[in-house]
């Protein structure tokens, strides 16, 4: 429990401003091109930070430092979005995030090995739920302080509480693995990238992340505001996406996987994606574009704990932290190149042409997702005949 309150600042903090980062960076005079590099900026410093930080974590045999080098870089990051209304330096601000947000693998790793292998899909359920709670409190809350204290309110209080997580986390006892033969080695970090189930499931993440943060974590705020709604009311908007995603973080997956096997839960949950991400500039309304919302919110609950619990569930322990850097800086392809990209499309056909990129990338998930894990399947068969 200790663990999961430094989980829950840390990415409170990183979340606080979130909702209203487009809206923001517009209202600086930014470009839709620039909007879309400050929302990229934040994948590209995870795919260049993710796989050093999780490697340096397992050669050196500690996860301490690199959980206080997040909670630093989450506090001045916020500090950075306040030293001017320029763009730069909210790209500036976003880049320092993304750094904070590379440590999340050391955070995953830690928490995993707190539980048996057999238990490691409710563990990272566990991660990812409170993970949720976290975005979904601090989002509530940012396009509400700045209808009433300003721009700058929600980056403060970011400050504020990475501060807070940092002083709790320097509390927080080191969990050293028994060190051995089975200790990683730098010789075998290939051959750990190259398991076959990590790779795919990296791919699957590339493509939901490539989702999330052209909706959500995008541009659906600025599409909220252009059908008249204020920034009080992107708490709303915030509160339709992330409750059923926590429901479906911490249930879905779970439930529908008796029913449909994890094979079925990624195509509904891609599938389902891509329709409602699809539906998002046809909306003619800021309650239409709600319900859209509550549904991509539930669909792209399904596919995250999922995924995260397969990239480690084959994976020696000593070896976890390496596997979920490839996994992370794998994934924040799609966190980094979905929004530029989307951008650049925003900029040649307006917003909807964005919603179109993350309709067509769930879709082709959904597609993959039904091949490989039907090709692992008949594997399976074959090795047992």
């Amino acid at each position: 429990m200790f663990f999961l309150v430094i989980v829950y600042l840390f990415w409170f903090s990183s979340y606080i401003y979130v909702p209203v980062l487009s809206p923001y960076v517009e209202h600086l005079g930014a470009s839709y091109f620039m909007v879309g590099m400050v929302l990229g900026v934040y994948g590209l410093m995870q795919i260049l930070f993710r796989m050093p930080i999780g490697i340096g974590s397992d050669y050196l045999n500690r996860r301490r430092p690199f959980i206080w080098l997040g909670l630093i870089a989450s506090g001045a990051s916020c500090l950075l979005f306040l030293l001017g209304p320029y763009p730069g330096w909210a790209l500036a601000g976003r880049a320092v995030s993304g750094i904070a947000a590379s440590a999340w693998v050391v955070y995953s790793v830690m928490y995993a090995g707190y539980f048996p292998k057999e238990e490691a899909g409710r563990a990272m359920g566990m991660l990812q739920f409170t993970m949720v709670i976290a975005q979904l409190t601090s989002m509530m809350l940012s396009g509400y302080m700045v209808e009433h204290w300003g721009w700058n309110a929600p980056f403060w209080t970011g400050a504020v509480v990475a501060a807070l997580a940092l002083l709790i986390g320097l509390r927080l006892p080191e969990k050293h693995e028994v060190r051995g033969e089975t200790a990683i080695k730098l010789g075998e970090l290939v051959p750990v990238m190259r398991e076959p189930v990590l790779v795919k499931v990296s791919l699957l993440s590339v493509l939901a992340h490539c989702v999330l943060f052209i909706t959500m974590f995008g541009y659906t705020p600025n599409q909220a505001l252009s059908l008249g709604a204020d920034k009080e009311s992107l708490g709303w908007l915030t509160l339709a996406f992330m409750l059923p995603h926590a429901a479906a973080t911490l249930y879905g997956a779970r439930v529908l996987g008796r029913w449909l096997g994890d094979r079925g839960t990624l195509v509904l949950g891609f599938a389902g994606s891509a329709l409602f991400t699809l539906l998002i500039p046809a909306m003619p309304s800021f309650g239409t574009l709600c319900a859209t919302q509550i549904g991509n919110g539930f669909m792209q609950g399904l596919i995250f704990p999922l995924l995260l619990g397969k990239s480690v569930s084959d994976i020696h322990p000593h070896k976890r932290a390496t596997a979920m850097g490839f996994y992370q800086a794998v994934y924040a392809l799609g966190m980094s190149g979905g929004p530029f990209v989307a951008g650049w499309m925003s900029a040649l056909y307006g917003l909807r042409g964005g919603f179109w990129l993350g309709g067509i990338a769930a879709g082709f998930a959904a597609l993959l997702s039904f091949i490989w894990l039907r090709q692992k399947d008949q594997a399976s068969v074959k090795i047992s005949a």
